[in-house]
């Protein structure tokens, strides 16, 4: 099968930064469903990987990274029974396993799921694996109930992400929290308008810009969690409650939550399917919930750009602009 992959970390300028090759397609385990992938997205975690995976060596063969994917379910392992051949399926998959920066991959039938029927390969693509992280973050960490949160508020850091899209869009369409979104351009604040917050402030001043609201009971970051440490320690409620997704750039005191009694919880979207945990399967629900969600018509698909071709250099461009910090939505590539 043909894929793209890299044997070295490097800048995403140089020529072997991202390489085009060929490799034997991967046979299912017993639990395994091959997909033959129509259409990826690009998150941060993929460039992250790559400019770390192989810094002081160099591979013995190509690394094949990326993990959000819609596809065709081509074969399925001995103890498969939610799939069959043929299935339109959508799904983020584990990092510890190859990617989907391919034509073909293996995934774990207990993290995927069907995809919506009313969206098309790209629109697909986009969602899995910040859907995943966003609901999450939102009713297993914070433990927000279903239609719960009247009269309190939430503020989301990053709203103009990938993740903070659809955290805002599932926030508005499943509690009754305020939603309160950063964005610090025309194009991120009229994106987070898009998605449906409430109200939107500048995160490069949170702290005068929140002067004006209540303490939020609920923030969930989706940017560098040491960058607003203090300011959420500051803005947060007593009893309040705390997310972040992204490594701390340099040590927090977490001593400044403890007088207001603040949850603090940390997301990440693989711990499941890396640890192979007893409710693994619980990904494959919530998928199961974001395409009930989109068939009703109660979220859009977050794809913002779409680039074509499974070429090293279509990704070096699409890595370009994740890495360049100023990509609102999702890119996605089709094959």
């Amino acid at each position: 099968m043909k894929a793209v992959g890299f044997k070295r970390s490097l800048p995403i300028d140089e020529d072997q930064s991202l390489i085009n090759f060929e490799c034997e397609t991967p046979k299912p385990g017993k639990r395994d469903i091959l997909v033959k992938i129509q259409a990826i997205s690009v998150n941060p975690v993929d460039y992250k990987v790559r400019q770390n995976s192989a810094k002081d060596n160099e591979l013995d063969e190509p690394k094949i990274i990326g993990w959000d994917a819609s596809g065709v379910v081509e074969e399925i392992g001995e103890d498969v029974n939610q799939f069959k051949p043929g299935d339109e399926v959508f799904y983020a998959g584990d990092i510890t396993r190859s990617g989907c920066y391919a034509e073909y991959q293996l995934v774990d039938e207990r993290i995927v799921a069907k995809k919506p029927d009313n969206f098309n390969w790209e629109e697909a693509a986009a969602l899995p694996l910040t859907s995943l992280t966003a609901w999450e973050s939102i009713f297993d960490r914070l433990g927000i109930k279903d239609n719960g949160g009247s009269g309190k508020s939430i503020l989301i850091i990053g709203g103009a992400g990938g993740v903070g899209s659809i955290a805002i869009q599932l926030l508005k369409k499943l509690t009754r929290l305020k939603v309160i979104a950063t964005a610090s351009r025309d194009v991120t604040r009229n994106w987070c308008e898009k998605m449906g917050a409430d109200e939107i402030v500048n995160h490069h001043d949170l702290l005068d810009q929140m002067q004006n609201y209540k303490n939020p009971d609920y923030i969930i970051n989706f940017a560098d969690t040491s960058t607003h440490w203090n300011a959420m320690a500051e803005l947060i409620a007593p009893q309040g409650g705390i997310c972040c997704v992204v490594n701390t750039s340099e040590s927090v005191d977490l001593n400044l939550l403890k007088e207001k009694s603040v949850s603090f919880h940390w997301e990440l979207m693989f711990t499941r399917s890396m640890f192979k945990t007893e409710d693994m399967i619980a990904q494959h629900k919530i998928l199961n919930r974001i395409k009930a969600l989109a068939e009703e018509n109660k979220i859009i698909s977050t794809m913002n750009r779409k680039f074509e071709g499974l070429n090293a250099e279509t990704f070096k461009k699409v890595h370009k602009l994740q890495e360049s910090g100023k990509s609102v939505g999702k890119n996605v590539i089709s094959f």
